[in-house]
């Protein structure tokens, strides 16, 4: 299940991170991944300190969004980077890493979020590409949109050529470990939210009993 959020990000947001993605310095993205064969794109240089309070817009935002919030049951976070992707970059074919190196302990990716900056006519080429078993989901959203998925499925960002492609990423680490009862409990609460004002109290109150139950069961708040 992917999750699309098309106004995660404030026009004001927006043109600050835009303004951010021009000035700040960016560096090669293999500096994160070395080994990696099909990385070739650039990610804000964490000693910018313009890096620092881009990271605090997207991680503000993420926070402020029920939506989100609701379906990543999120844990832990990583600090959001800007990456950027110019004529001829991609980042081919592959898994996040299971455990990234963050805080006192690693950070157990669960999901990976993409938020995207630029016009949609600004840049061709850039899709987010996920695959889903023998076909692939492309993702090219409008500025201050974001798509939270998986991060367990292979997916790539398509070659750009022409323009640039400017987005945020982060990686959660969810309560929920298991993808498919996040899943459901997400589901369940959604169905809640929009139907309680058609249900008894009764009926409400039971429904709230079993997601409250299941949270508890699956959850993971240590």
């Amino acid at each position: 299940m992917f999750l699309e959020i098309p106004d995660l990000l404030t026009a004001a947001e927006v043109a600050q991170l835009r303004e951010f993605g021009a000035t700040l310095n960016f560096v090669d993205g293999r500096a994160t991944n070395p080994d990696s064969k099909v990385k070739n794109n650039l990610h804000a240089d964490q000693q910018d300190p313009r890096q620092k309070a881009s990271s605090e817009i997207l991680g503000r935002a993420l926070g402020r969004s029920a939506r989100f919030v609701a379906y990543a049951f999120p844990k832990r976070m990583a600090p959001p980077v800007l990456t950027k992707y110019r004529p001829g970059m991609n980042y081919g074919a592959h898994a996040d890493n299971a455990f990234l190196p963050i805080g006192a302990r690693p950070l157990r990716s669960d999901l990976s979020c993409t938020v995207f900056l630029n016009e949609i006519a600004d840049y061709d080429g850039g899709e987010l590409s996920v695959r889903l078993g023998s076909r692939e989901v492309d993702f090219k959203l409008a500025p201050g949109a974001a798509v939270i998925y998986p991060s367990t499925t292979i997916h790539q960002v398509k070659p750009v050529t022409r323009g640039e492609r400017l987005c945020g990423i982060t990686f959660i680490e969810s309560e929920i470990v298991d993808r498919v009862s996040r899943e459901l409990l997400f589901e369940l609460n959604d169905v809640i939210a929009q139907e309680g004002e058609k249900l008894s109290w009764e009926a409400r109150t039971r429904l709230s009993h079993v997601t409250a139950s299941l949270h508890r069961q699956w959850g993971d708040a240590g």
